[in-house]
């Protein structure tokens, strides 16, 4: 049974950075959603902004950034039929493997988790294929060992109407954060790029909650439809 995002998000204080992609309600459209959290000023201090089809992070107030290293990267990059979304620059790893004719598996056995131990976040990526099918991925540690990297692959094809899945980095909050566990959860979609958009915005913590970017694509046609909402703005 699907989840709507009010139940499965507004439950946890801090999921982090995830990913969800799935379909519209109408069976029409393919569906992506991408949210940034953070608890630092320098993860905090990022905005969405768009590049043609591809988005950005980009620093709010570029006097206040630390360390760009995991903060500034392309989320979503799209690449003929198949658009790449990612929580850091994997995002151009995935897409130069694709654009070589290689796979999203192949590409992602070349990255690890982020290296910002004791935390060791996961990197969540997905793609979604010009008929609507997709995958999911999740690299991370085994009980914060850095020495130990297990990598997880989800595929999904004939998903149903206003249904898709989701992935985080974080269980929930906690010292060092807990890394997501167990497989993509069901969710529900429902409304257009920008209704759905708010109601996932809206269902997560108003204190952590950075930005979000929604693309829906038309699987026939491919014209796409895309909201961003940005907290500083």
């Amino acid at each position: 049974m699907a989840l709507t995002p009010e139940a499965y998000l507004g439950a946890n204080p801090y999921p982090g950075r995830g990913v969800l992609i799935g379909r519209s309600a109408c069976g029409k459209k393919s569906v992506i959603v991408y949210f940034i959290m953070g608890r630092s000023e320098n993860s905090r201090n990022r905005v969405f902004v768009r590049e043609g089809d591809d988005f950005r992070t980009r620093a709010f107030d570029p006097s206040k950034m630390v360390d760009p290293s995991l903060i500034i990267y392309y989320p979503l990059r799209v690449l003929g039929g198949d658009t790449i979304v990612t929580n850091g620059d994997q995002t151009d790893t995935i897409y130069d493997f694709l654009k070589a004719g290689k796979s999203f598996e192949d590409a992602l056995r070349t990255r690890t988790f982020e290296p910002d131990g004791p935390n060791f976040t996961p990197r969540i990526s997905g793609v979604v294929r010009a008929d609507g099918s997709y995958s999911l991925s999740i690299l991370k540690t085994e009980e914060g060992d850095e020495e130990c990297t297990r990598r997880y692959f989800f595929d999904y094809t004939g998903e149903k109407p206003g249904r898709g899945h989701i992935i985080h980095t974080y269980s929930g909050d906690g010292s060092p954060l807990p890394s997501f566990a167990g497989e993509p959860v069901a969710i529900e979609i429902s409304g257009g790029c920008e209704q759905y958009a708010r109601r996932v915005w809206e269902s997560l913590n108003a204190d952590n909650r950075v930005s979000l970017l929604s693309v829906f694509t038309d699987l026939e046609t491919g014209e796409r439809e895309s909201c961003v909402i940005n907290k500083h703005e």
